[in-house]
């Protein structure tokens, strides 16, 4: 015999007894929890929780009868309906009510499957767990299992926002957009195609700009909020870019003419025309994009606008870069043209410049740390 009482509790978690039988916990002593367990069988003859009951006074009657622990008693806690918090705080307070009845010093836990066992840190908190005993009512533990771990996802599916957009906002989003163009294709049969490259397209970039945000941890709330001028900026600098690509595409045989006098005749030589005619669109909404960010800085006292300034100050001479390397492979410049000279030597002093102003400025906004500090704290 061990020097031990040992209690034997049955966990009845989303009350059950309480809901069905009326039996409010704790119940204590074999008696009273046959009487509770017979109470719950006629109410509802499939609930598995009277089988726990039943199992855990078997398991008494058992260690009782061979005598491994001095005392041995049987109880019943049951929790509430709102399985949780609410639950676990009334088990914990019926284990302590048990406990000043019958002081164990140790536990042996009988539940009908996991959903129960979540409450053992409880227990083991209060007193130790001496061994565990799962009830499995014929063909139920695997059911039981399966269908607790599926309300467990569920629930935390519906109850988090940012999986519930993943798991049920995109699906549903594809779902809906597909359903609007099916009927759009009822009325209209000889669309379908262009409703269905349309619908598809829709999706990819939902989808798409969903995951890329999500990817670069980029919150378009929080950047429109508190960027705002630089995303103006950068929408002003894209379209900039944007319009003289298409312009550049669709004046290609014009530009080529005026730089070799003739139409493009392989595909690179078409490449570096298009290059060079897009130059001044990119420099130009480059350009936009840093001012706005440089506007940005100096509003909110940034002490990065020095670099930004200088990267704004590098804009002719990338200009001049591109200009000369495509006319250069193009071959209708060559290293000892003076005009490669000069605009190499206008770069050179650019650069020159945004050296020396971002210099300057750094040593005038150093205090601006302090204040960029102070804003991010």
């Amino acid at each position: 015999m061990v020097d031990i009482k040992a209690l034997v509790l049955a966990i009845d978690r989303d009350d059950d007894f309480g809901q069905k039988a009326g039996v409010e916990g704790p119940v204590i002593g074999r008696d009273a929890c046959v009487d509770a367990a017979l109470k719950l069988s006629l109410a509802d003859p499939e609930d598995s929780d009277a089988n726990v009951v039943y199992a855990a006074v078997k398991l008494h009657d058992e260690l009782k009868e061979s005598g491994e622990f001095d005392e041995v008693e049987v109880a019943l806690i049951t929790g509430h309906p709102k399985v949780g918090l609410k639950s676990d705080m009334e088990l914990a307070r019926q284990l302590e009510e048990v406990l000043k009845v019958f002081p164990a010093d140790g536990v042996i836990p009988v539940t009908d499957g996991a959903e129960d066992e979540q409450i053992f840190p409880i227990i083991t908190s209060r007193v130790p767990i001496l061994t565990s005993h799962r009830v499995v009512v014929k063909q139920s533990e695997g059911i039981e299992t399966t269908y607790y771990i599926i309300y467990r996802y569920m629930k935390e599916i519906l109850s988090d926002p940012e999986v519930a957009k993943v798991v049920l906002g995109i699906p549903g989003m594809i779902l809906l957009l597909y359903g609007i163009a099916r009927l759009i294709s009822v009325w209209y049969p000889e669309s379908v195609k262009i409703i269905s490259a349309t619908i598809t397209g829709t999706i990819l970039l939902l989808i798409g700009g969903y995951f890329f945000t999500k990817g670069f941890r980029f919150n378009v709330r929080e950047t429109v909020t508190k960027q705002f001028v630089v995303v103006i900026s950068v929408i002003a600098g894209s379209l900039i870019i944007a319009g003289g690509a298409i312009n550049a595409y669709f004046r290609l045989e014009e530009y080529a003419l005026e730089l070799i006098g003739s139409y493009p005749g392989t595909p690179l030589l078409a490449t570096l025309i298009y290059i060079s005619a897009l130059n001044a669109s990119l420099i130009l909404g480059v350009s936009v994009m840093i001012t706005g960010k440089v506007i940005q800085s100096y509003l909110k006292k940034d002490y990065h606008i020095w670099y930004q300034s200088s990267a704004l100050l590098m804009m002719p001479a990338m200009w001049v870069t591109i200009d000369l390397t495509t006319r250069y492979a193009m071959a209708i410049l060559t290293l000892s043209d003076i005009e490669v000279f000069t605009k190499l030597l206008l770069a050179i002093m650019d650069v020159a410049v945004a050296i020396l102003v971002g210099v300057y400025m750094r040593g005038k906004v150093k205090g601006w740390e302090k204040v960029e500090a102070g804003a991010s704290a």
